[in-house]
């Protein structure tokens, strides 16, 4: 990142070769699968959207075939700026809700919001094909009936991932953790989450994270392989297993 003095102000600006960087690095390294993120850019003008655009446009103009999920902020709701990274057609657009509704503002930043975050998700779906995912995390007071809740509300914005794991608290600086939930819980939230919510596909465990190889594997045997959501959920699970 560079800062631009001008007189006594300063503005940031992103790397204009980064885009080109990071494609060339794919490429290198040879992924069939990327995950890109970023820390919050609410400095950059358009909070970054564009950037993040170039960069997915960089890597399919390199190679269509290599899937492209990206993790966004929500971009203060700003729906041209989730535009943008829709019209870069990335493969999955993934942004977290993180918690229940209730604790919102102890767990995620003052300005970020359960509605806000639901809307994002509801644009991606109404406005493209794109394969939509969040996560949620558990140990942090949530009771069950909320968690039920917020598992009908993501269906209800036709989300089509989950992921739910364990809070674990980063540094003393951050939340307490509130409980550890036992696994049963895990699969049990699985089961609701598949099984009666009908969402495409659920990883659900204490480790599980919103990156997590469980929902690449899935989402890389639908749309490169063409197998059936249930055969892609069973392989999905079997690999993962195979590699604990």
């Amino acid at each position: 990142m560079r800062i631009l003095r001008r007189g006594h102000r300063r503005r940031a600006t992103a790397d204009p070769d980064e885009p080109a960087n990071v494609a060339s690095a794919v490429a290198e390294i040879g992924l069939d699968y990327v995950v890109l993120t970023s820390v919050d850019r609410d400095d950059l003008e358009g909070q970054g959207a564009a950037h993040f655009a170039q960069t997915i446009r960089e890597i399919k103009e390199r190679d269509p075939s290599i899937l492209v999920e990206v993790l966004i902020p929500d971009f203060r709701g700003e729906a041209d700026l989730i535009r943008k990274i829709i019209d870069a057609e990335p493969d999955v657009i993934a942004h977290n809700v993180e918690t229940v509704e209730r604790l919102q503002q102890p767990v995620r930043d003052p300005r970020a919001g359960y509605e806000q975050s639901l809307a994002v998700l509801e644009q991606v779906e109404r406005e493209s094909d794109i394969y939509t995912k969040t996560s949620i995390m558990l140990g942090v007071g949530e009771y069950d009936h909320e968690v039920y809740q917020t598992l009908s509300d993501l269906r209800e914005a036709d989300v089509d991932v989950v992921t739910l794991g364990q809070y674990l608290r980063p540094s003393r600086d951050h939340l307490d953790v509130s409980s550890y939930v036992h696994p049963s819980k895990f699969e049990t939230w699985r089961r609701v989450a598949e099984d009666e919510l009908d969402f495409l596909y659920c990883a659900s465990g204490p480790m599980v994270r919103s990156s997590y190889k469980a929902g690449e594997l899935f989402v890389d045997a639908v749309i490169r392989d063409g197998k059936s959501v249930e055969q892609a959920r069973r392989e999905a699970r079997n690999s993962v297993t195979a590699s604990d």
